[in-house]
């Protein structure tokens, strides 16, 4: 989304291909993924910024140069900020998930935002990484720090799913070829992973407003220090990232996920999936398909919808695939 953030784009050129190429190949794990993964990539949305950035090159390019789109805005900086509403439902008991827009929100936003965000709304997505350079870290939410600096720095903000955030965070981290060793440009990660708000505090970012807005669970890739590496790099770099975008394609079947139906087995979309301790609920598609991400343990699990009787069931989620779990209310 950084238009002069430039290894992102190319990883997603040479991770389209291996799962092409693999796939024909008959390589098993990849075969099981494309069978049971709806995978989208979306190499580029930032290409006018790109553009800008690619006319000086890696040796020329400056650190700013083609980050923002063709008006100069950042669109990490772009989206509707529903972090604050969050915080304020935090202390007042109320909603915790799929936060509504503010009025206008469409006129507000650049092209390519509000494309992404229509994008998001068609489709129920689970799981994104959004890839970034400048750093070598697995960043992951909130960005948006609750409270004001302390001596200087910004508070670590933990989402609901902090834990699922951090392992998703290390599965990067520790399948990448040194992101978990920590030292990387001249920064301190430790196991190559920190949560947005603790590094720095952001308003308006992609992650977030995907927590909070959709069911979609994403984390920020740095995945470089220089931001326009040259081309020589780029095989060395797939390398590091090859196990890892791969490994973290395959955390999305981690948790529950099922139907929602009704006492005639007609699905019921927009189902609230709720799960005790845990105050961020996820919603049925459409189609009455759900998906939960989850950790391995024991959850009780409630789903309701409006006009039905709420339905509550205790789940265990495995290490291995996730739980089927069919709900009738």
């Amino acid at each position: 989304m950084h238009g002069n953030e430039v290894l992102g784009r190319e990883l997603l050129i040479f991770l389209s291909q291996f799962l092409c190429e693999e796939y024909r190949a008959g390589n098993q794990r990849v075969t099981a993924l494309i069978h049971n993964t709806r995978i989208h990539i979306l190499p580029s949305m930032n290409p006018d910024g790109y553009e800008v950035a690619a006319r000086q090159g890696p040796e020329l390019n400056g650190y700013l140069v083609g980050r923002g789109n063709s008006r100069d805005v950042d669109l990490n900086r772009n989206f509707p900020d529903l972090n604050g509403l969050m915080y304020y439902y935090e202390k007042s008991n109320g909603k915790n998930h799929h936060l509504p827009l503010p009025d206008n929100w469409e006129v507000q936003v650049e092209p390519e935002t509000l494309a992404v965000i229509k994008w998001m709304q068609n489709y129920n997505f689970v799981l994104s990484a959004n890839l970034h350079g400048g750093a070598v870290v697995a960043n992951y939410p909130f960005d948006k720090s609750r409270e004001a600096r302390v001596r200087g720095k910004t508070i670590y903000s933990a989402t609901p799913d902090d834990k699922i955030f951090q392992k998703l965070a290390k599965t990067y981290s520790y399948a990448h070829g040194w992101m978990h060793k920590g030292f990387n440009c001249g920064d301190y990660f430790e196991e190559g992973i920190t949560n947005g708000a603790s590094w720095y505090s952001l308003t308006k970012g992609m992650q977030d407003f995907n927590y909070l807005y959709t069911n979609c669970f994403e984390i920020t890739l740095e995945l470089s220090c220089d931001k326009f590496p040259p081309a020589s790099v780029l095989p060395r770099e797939w390398l590091a990232n090859r196990e890892a975008l791969v490994s973290y394609m395959e955390q999305v079947h981690h948790g529950i996920k099922g139907m929602v139906y009704d006492d005639n087995n007609n699905p019921i979309g927009n189902a609230a999936i709720s799960v005790a301790s845990i105050s961020h609920d996820i919603t049925s598609g459409v189609d009455g398909d759900y998906f939960r991400l989850l950790l391995p343990g024991t959850y009780t699990v409630t789903t309701s919808a409006p006009g039905y009787q709420p339905s509550t069931r205790t789940v265990t989620v495995g290490p291995a695939e996730a739980t089927q779990v069919k709900i009738h209310i």
